[in-house]
């Protein structure tokens, strides 16, 4: 009886450490890692966590800092755009060092000051604002 308990034992430490693959393991197959980021992409909380975890990064951060065509693909996707935006505030209000920066990084840039006390002082809302942006880069792609 002992034996055939030790040859169990045996064979589920064997089948435990067989199923177990590391993080790097799984992302190093191409299928496993596509299907992953699908996964994260079309779900929104995980795409959170993951504008999260790259904003604590410093990959994440440079990346986000000075990547052209991540910047063209936001300009061409305003709901894109939007949509990281919106992560990105949802992460300040949680990390005070990061909402600060993103204030003074703010402050220090005068065409977002002006915005801001123009849209202050009319006490109007960003769906105004928004379709007054849309109305000129419409007239604009029409020049």
């Amino acid at each position: 009886m002992k034996t055939l308990q030790k040859i169990t034992l045996a064979i589920a430490l064997i089948t435990l450490f067989a199923s177990c693959q590391s993080a790097k393991q799984i992302l190093s197959k191409s299928d496993s890692r596509t299907e992953i980021i699908t996964a994260i992409a079309n779900d929104s909380d995980m795409s959170k966590e993951m504008m999260e975890a790259m904003m604590n990064s410093k990959n994440g951060k440079m990346m986000m800092q000075g990547n052209d065509k991540m910047k063209m693909m936001m300009k061409d996707n305003p709901g894109m755009m939007q949509n990281m935006m919106s992560n990105m505030m949802e992460v300040a209000k949680s990390d005070t060092s990061m909402m600060s920066s993103m204030c003074k990084s703010m402050m220090g840039n005068q065409q977002m000051m002006d915005m801001m006390q123009k849209m202050n002082g009319k006490n109007t809302d960003m769906k105004k604002m928004d379709k007054k942006t849309e109305n000129k880069d419409e007239t604009k792609s029409h020049h």
